[in-house]
């Protein structure tokens, strides 16, 4: 323009950068319109979204920015394939509920590695059996007798209500470029994981889960069900100064084979560092060995190994390595349905949003767990 008005035309430089400034804008325009067209093509999955899903999720997320509740109750009846009662607060989206579940074992060791499931009820109860029938031989002409009949035994885990609060700015509320309910849903399941994870190993059960190194030990050539089996270590703060590998495959065998089939070795980094350091007994090679299948844990003896920091560290009398089919043996439970509440009024400039949830967790078969306690007798 500047060059038009004082020589009253446009040099053929400065048109042919014009034209090509012109020429990258299209492209840039077509590029554009591609990308909007892709995003609002239905995504995998969002076929399976029913109609009135597709609305309550509307209806929620202007609930989460603005506390709008229009028809949210009857809309949620109609959404949600649950028989869980919100009780003082709306059910958060189906898809909220699995990445809370995925959060919490991906982060936890134990939690990865044990059966999981989902309970529209208060308790969750099972019949294990703790011993099978006994065969008879009979002979030729003899009468037969009764055989042994298997025996039972009842498990109930109980699921306990728990809660976390993430706090958010009303400015981040305003601001549509967030994705509000992913955000909330990672804070939630970040808060639920962490608190889970440390009560699968230590939680007493008293209103909360109960964890594995919270059940009755006795050693494991006095086991009986009821109660979990362990072998000494062979030192009094840790593995034995010699031959320490020694103690661990007594720990493997401790295990009974049928289960050792999945069966995994469970501890904290620390202790892996140390059994990283175990050699055979010519010295030249390590027992334990990296695998990408089994993640950075790798394998020890052929089994993988778990990390999970709330485990204990090595010291005196101490459960610090555990060996069980953690599948088999421990059952986490989840009631069906997260709740959510929305406080925009006790703290200013804030919005609370209250996650609450019903989870427990406990063993549901003895035999398949077993503890290394660090002592020598």
């Amino acid at each position: 323009i500047a060059a038009i008005e004082a020589k009253g035309y446009a040099p053929s430089e400065l048109t042919e950068k014009v034209e090509k400034i012109n020429t990258h804008l299209t492209d840039l325009g077509k590029q554009i319109a591609e990308v909007e067209k892709k995003a609002g093509r239905p995504q995998p999955g969002q076929n399976d979204v029913t109609p009135e899903q597709a609305e309550y999720r509307k209806a929620f997320n202007a609930y989460l920015r603005k506390g709008r509740t229009d028809g949210l109750e009857e809309l949620q009846r109609k959404a949600m394939n649950t028989g869980s009662d919100p009780d003082g607060g709306y059910l958060v989206m189906p898809e909220m509920d699995l990445a809370i579940d995925r959060v919490a074992q991906t982060m936890g060791g134990l939690a990865s590695v044990a059966n999981v499931v989902t309970i529209g009820t208060a308790k969750y109860e099972k019949l294990v059996k703790t011993s099978g029938m006994s065969m008879r031989r009979v002979a030729d002409g003899a009468t037969g007798g009764e055989t042994t009949e298997p025996k039972f035994a009842k498990v109930a885990i109980e699921v306990f209500t728990a809660e976390v609060e993430p706090w958010i700015f009303n400015e981040t509320l305003e601001d549509s470029r967030i994705n509000l309910e992913s955000d909330l849903a990672d804070e939630a399941a970040i808060g639920f994981a962490e608190g889970a994870n440390v009560e699968y190993i230590t939680g007493n059960g008293v209103g909360k889960s109960r964890g594995i190194a919270a059940y009755t030990m006795v050693a494991n050539s006095s086991y009986a069900w009821g109660n979990l089996g362990y072998i000494l270590s062979g030192a009094t703060a840790g593995f034995a100064s010699t031959n320490p590998a020694d103690k661990v495959i007594s720990l493997q065998h401790a295990l009974k084979a049928q289960y050792r089939p999945g069966a995994n070795w469970l501890c904290n980094d620390a202790t892996l560092g140390v059994m990283r350091q175990f050699k055979d007994a010519s010295g030249a090679f390590y027992l334990w060995n990296p695998d990408p299948a089994a993640g950075f844990g790798g394998r020890f003896l052929g089994s993988p190994v778990v990390i999970d920091d709330n485990v204990a560290d090595l010291g005196a009398g101490s459960l610090s390595l555990a060996f069980g089919n953690f599948k088999r043996g421990y059952t986490i439970v989840n009631r069906a349905g997260t709740t959510l509440i929305r406080d925009n009024i006790t703290a200013k400039g804030t919005t609370k949003f209250n996650f609450r949830r019903r989870f427990g967790a406990g063993i549901n078969n003895y035999e398949a767990i077993k503890w290394m306690k660090c002592a020598t007798s």
